[in-house]
């Protein structure tokens, strides 16, 4: 069986980004997709538009052309796509990992559709795929989305948009423009801090005037097929008429697989352990790269401060092939 320099899981920015840098260096690599390129970017919403200006959403060094000051969806895919085409980068696609394993110094890695061999492994699966869950009653019903695309569906509709993020206000805000009647469940007391500095204001505002009905810190408490509960921060139940839960609640990676790949989880957040110079994991030649370094801290790790990962894991393994090339000419 052939048996690859690097083999990648995730072909979203990094990932790519990771087997530009192997493929420069003329190593023999493979990513490996679950979905299509930048499997996550497509499944954001349709009209979302990133906080981060384009240069900083670079890789590689290859210009960002967007015409607005702040890239949306699909300026994104059409970069990041675009840029798999003209490195002709070799990608499977719609084939899922199932399982890491390392035999000696080489990794097996099962697949759907295959299996490989590999010297090294980059996880690079980010964490959109994987809804945190609230655990409570009615949250299986079909009426609770926790992924959200677009208003139209929700015109004239009493929606519930738990959460104050990012995806959470944009969804709200979308859904009150298409005639939705919104309301609003938040844990803390006030519009995360974190929210765009110029939407915020038009969700307070939208709050202000009666326009959305906010509930902060306040929790769910049940989901019915007509109406949900919720807790106040009294702890007195309320019931309200409703037709869509919008649970915006954030998403996590996928743990199970990171733990039964061998890498040791830290902390309530689960951190995984790796060298912060090298993205190596406890696990040697298995590395992290992007948003899944985070854990459960999925706010720490975004594009643009995490496109160094793949230059740090390419020189490691470099550095070792130099050692080795080295050593065995002793």
């Amino acid at each position: 069986m052939e048996i690859f320099d690097i083999l990648i899981i995730g072909a979203g920015p990094i990932g790519l980004n990771c087997a530009i840098e192997a493929q420069k260096n003329n190593l023999k690599y493979i990513i490996i997709e679950k979905g299509t390129i930048v499997n996550s970017l497509y499944n954001y919403p349709l009209y979302m538009r990133f906080f981060s200006t384009a240069e900083k959403l670079e890789i590689d060094g290859t210009p960002f052309i967007s015409t607005a000051p702040k890239p949306g969806r699909q300026d994104a895919l059409e970069y990041y796509q675009g840029i798999a085409r003209q490195k002709d980068l070799n990608i499977h696609l719609y084939e899922r990992v199932l399982k890491v394993s390392k035999n000696g110094e080489i990794f097996k890695i099962e697949t759907t559709k295959a299996n490989y061999q590999a010297k090294n492994v980059v996880i690079a699966t980010g964490f959109y795929d994987i809804p945190n869950i609230m655990n409570i009653p009615g949250e299986d019903l079909p009426k609770v989305k926790h992924y959200y695309t677009e208003p139209y569906p929700y015109a004239r509709q009493k929606i519930v948009v738990i959460g104050s993020s990012n995806s959470a206000v944009d969804a709200a805000l979308e859904t009150y423009r298409k005639g939705a009647e919104v309301t609003m469940i938040v844990r803390h007391s006030e519009i995360s801090k974190s929210v765009k500095y110029w939407v915020k204001p038009d969700i307070e505002n939208r709050i202000a005037e009666g326009a959305i009905t906010a509930h902060f810190n306040a929790e769910m408490f049940e989901i019915k097929e007509k109406t949900v509960i919720f807790k106040d921060k009294d702890g007195k139940l309320h019931e309200i008429e409703n037709d869509f839960v919008l649970a915006m609640t954030g998403y996590l990676p996928d743990f199970d697989f990171l733990k039964n790949s061998g890498i040791e989880l830290n902390g309530d957040c689960l951190n995984p352990l790796y060298h912060p110079e090298t993205m190596e994991t406890n696990v040697p030649s298995l590395y992290l790269a992007g948003v899944v370094c985070g854990g459960k801290d999925t706010h720490l790790w975004f594009i643009e401060n995490s496109r160094v990962h793949a230059s740090m894991i390419i020189n490691n393994v470099m550095a070792k092939n130099t050692f080795l090339t080295d050593y065995r000419s002793l």
